[in-house]
C-alpha cells in the first residue's frame, strides 16, 4: 500500500471506541504502518502502529501478538520504546491489530550514521560505544525476561532530541515466529540479510546471542561506514555471514584502535558459543574499550574494501560442464570452533530460560526504518546512490529455503569430498548405544565432557506448546553429554536414533544436531523418533 493510500485509509480514524485519533503518517513498511495519534483520555501524543490486513486475517497470529505485546509492555527501561496499549478494531470491515507506543520525537540512528558518514566518513568510534552499550542495556533487559529481539539494526534504534537512544520493535518478530500460517512457511527466514546472524540465515535456532551478533554487524557499520557484508543479492549477503570472514574495521578507519577490532570480531564469531554469553558482558567490554583510548576522528582508508558473499554463485552452483565444484571451493558451513573464552555457553548455562524463547527457529517479518524524523520501523524507498564511504540501503528482503539450501548443499559437498560421507544409522529405544564410524580413537580424539548433562524432567515433564495445549516442546540436546540424553529419553519412553560424526571441538557423546529442532510442538501420543548427530571426539 503507498504511503498516499496509508494516509487517505487511517488518517483521521479513531481506534479503541474513539481513544486514539489518528493524525499525520509517520511512516509505512510491509508489516505496519505507524501514526501520529492522540490518546483523548491521557490527553498525550503517542505513536499507533496498525498492522495490515493480511497479518490482521490470522487469528492464531493475533492471539500470539497479542500475548507478545503484553510481554513487551512489561519492558521498562530508558533505552526501550514503551508499549502502552495494544488492541484490534475493525477498519472498514477488516479486523485490525494495533500497538499503542511511546512517541518519540528525534530520529533513527541510520540518519544519524549518514550525517557523520558525510561529515566524517563513519561515526566517531567513542560516540559508537556508547550507542552501542546503550542499546545493549536494552537488551539485557529484554534477554533477562526470555525475549529475543531478533532485528537489531540502525532502523530499530532512535535517537532522541537529547541523544537518548530507543530500542524499538521488541516482540513483533517472536509472534511472527508461529502465529501466522500462512505467510511462513518451514525453512523460512524473513529478514534484513545484513544484520542476519549465521544461526538465522541457516534458519536455526536462535537465543540471546543471535542479538549480539546482530549489534556487532551494527557497531562495524557504525565505526567504518559501511556493513562487513555487502553483495548484490540477499541471498549472497545471507552466504557471507555463513561463509566469510569480516575484514578488521581498522583497515577501514585506521583511526580505530585494536580493541575495537577485537570486540567486534567476537561478537561475529559464526559459532554463537564463542560470542559474548551475555548483552551485559558485551556492554562492559564496550564501556572498557570507550575508555581505554583517546577519541580521535575517523580516518578512513581511500578504496578499503569489505567482505561479499559474490562467491556463492561459483561455489555452490558449478559452472556448465562442471558436475561439482572443484575440491576446497566450499566450505563447510557454521561448524561449531573452540571457545577461547571457556566452555561453551548455551542459554540455560547463563542465567535465561532454555525453554520458552531462545531455541526456536524464527521466521521474522522485518522492517528497516525510514530515515525521517519520526520512523518507527519501516521501510525506506529503494536508493539509487550510495555517498562514498556511506552504507547500502537494508530493505527487507525476504529469504527464502533457498538460502537454507545452498549453504546445505555446499556443506554437503564439502563433506562430502572432505568426510567421505561415513554415517552411522544406529537406532535406539530407551537406552540403546549406538556404534562409532571410526573404529580407533584418533590421535586428536577428545574425551567426553560428562558434565554436560540434561535432567531427565526435561523429557518426562516437558514444556508444554506455546500455541496447543494438547501439544509439547522437544527440549534442547545440543551440545548435551549423549549418557545423561539418553537418560532423558529413557525416563519419557521416547524413541531416537542416533548418527555419529567425527568432531574433536566439543568431545566423545556430545550432541552436536538434533531433530526435530529444540522447542518444536509434538503431539506426545504421537512422538516423532528423535534423531541425533554424536561426536565421535575424532577430528573430522
Amino acid at each position: 500500500m503507498s504511503q498516499d493510500g496509508a494516509q487517505g485509509r487511517y488518517a483521521g480514524r479513531a481506534l479503541a471506541a474513539g481513544r486514539y485519533q489518528l493524525r499525520d503518517l509517520l511512516g509505512e513498511g510491509g508489516m505496519a504502518s505507524v501514526h501520529l495519534a492522540y490518546d483523548a483520555v491521557l490527553d498525550r501524543q503517542v505513536a499507533v502502529k496498525t498492522l495490515h490486513t493480511e497479518l490482521g486475517r490470522e487469528q492464531a497470529f493475533r492471539e500470539r501478538f497479542r500475548r507478545e505485546a503484553q510481554a513487551v509492555a512489561k519492558l521498562t527501561h530508558t533505552n526501550i520504546v514503551s508499549v502502552f496499549d495494544t488492541g484490534e478494531d475493525d477498519v472498514d470491515g477488516l479486523t485490525t491489530p494495533y500497538i499503542v507506543m511511546e512517541y518519540i520525537e528525534g530520529r533513527p540512528l541510520g540518519s544519524v550514521l549518514d550525517e557523520d558518514v558525510h561529515r566524517q566518513g563513519a561515526m566517531p568510534a567513542d560516540k559508537a560505544l556508547k550507542i552501542t552499550a546503550d542499546v545493549l542495556a536494552a537488551l539485557e533487559i529484554s534477554h533477562e525476561m526470555g525475549l529475543v529481539h531478533r532485528d537489531i539494526k540502525p532502523g530499530n534504534v532512535m535517537m532522541t532530541k537529547r541523544g537518548v537512544v530507543k530500542v524499538m520493535d521488541f516482540g513483533i518478530a517472536r509472534a511472527m515466529q508461529s502465529g501466522v500460517t500462512s505467510m511462513t512457511q518451514t525453512g523460512m527466514v524473513v529478514g534484513t540479510p545484513q544484520y542476519l546472524s549465521p544461526e538465522q540465515a541457516l534458519g536455526r535456532g536462535v537465543d540471546a546471542r543471535s542479538d549480539l551478533y546482530s549489534v556487532g554487524i551494527m557497531l562495524f557499520q557504525l565505526v567504518t561506514g559501511r556493513l562487513p557484508f555487502e553483495a548484490d543479492s540477499p541471498l549472497a549477503i545471507a552466504y557471507a555471514h555463513v561463509q566469510e570472514e569480516p575484514v578488521t574495521p581498522s583497515s577501514i578507519n585506521r583511526a580505530l584502535p585494536p580493541a575495537v577490532d577485537a570486540l567486534v570480531a567476537r561478537a561475529l564469531k559464526k559459532n554463537p558459543n564463542e560470542r559474548f554469553p551475555t548483552a551485559v558482558a558485551m556492554r562492559d567490554e564496550c564501556l572498557r574499550v570507550a575508555a581505554s583510548f583517546q577519541p580521535a576522528p575517523p580516518s578512513i582508508v581511500p578504496g578499503a574494501q569489505t567482505s561479499s558473499g559474490a562467491g556463492v554463485g561459483s561455489a555452490v552452483f558449478p559452472p556448465v560442464g562442471q558436475s561439482t565444484p572443484p575440491q576446497g571451493s566450499v566450505q563447510t558451513p557454521y561448524q561449531p570452533g573452540p571457545n577461547p573464552y571457556g566452555t561453551p555457553t548455551p542459554a540455560a548455562s547463563y542465567g535465561y530460560p532454555q525453554q520458552g524463547g531462545y531455541q526456536t527457529p524464527a521466521p521474522a517479518y522485518n522492517q528497516q526504518a525510514q530515515h525521517t524524523p519520526h520512523a518507527y520501523n519501516l521501510s525506506p524507498q529503494p536508493s539509487t546512490a550510495v555517498p562514498s564511504g556511506g552504507r547500502r540501503n537494508s530493505r527487507p528482503v525476504l529469504i527464502g529455503s533457498a538460502v537454507v539450501a545452498v549453504v546445505a548443499v555446499g556443506g554437503l559437498i564439502a563433506s562430502l569430498t572432505v568426510g567421505g560421507g561415513s554415517h552411522d544409522d544406529s537406532k535406539g529405544g530407551g537406552g540403546t548405544a549406538s556404534s562409532s564410524p571410526a573404529a580407533t580413537k584418533a590421535a586428536n580424539y577428545r574425551a567426553p565432557d560428562t558434565s554436560k548433562t540434561i535432567d531427565a524432567t526435561e523429557c518426562s515433564e516437558p514444556q508444554e506448546s506455546y500455541n496447543d495445549p494438547a501439544k509439547i516442546r522437544v527440549p534442547n540436546f545440543k551440545f548435551k553429554y549423549i549418557g545423561s540424553v539418553k537418560a532423558c529419553f529413557q525416563a519419557a519412553g521416547w524413541q531416537y536414533k542416533i548418527t555419529k560424526v567425527d568432531e574433536n571441538t566439543y568431545g566423545d557423546g556430545a550432541v552436536m544436531d538434533q531433530f526435530p529442532s529444540a522447542d518444536t510442538d509434538v503431539d506426545p501420543k504421537n512422538m516423532p523418533e528423535i534423531e541425533l548427530k554424536v561426536s565421535t571426539g575424532n577430528p573430522a
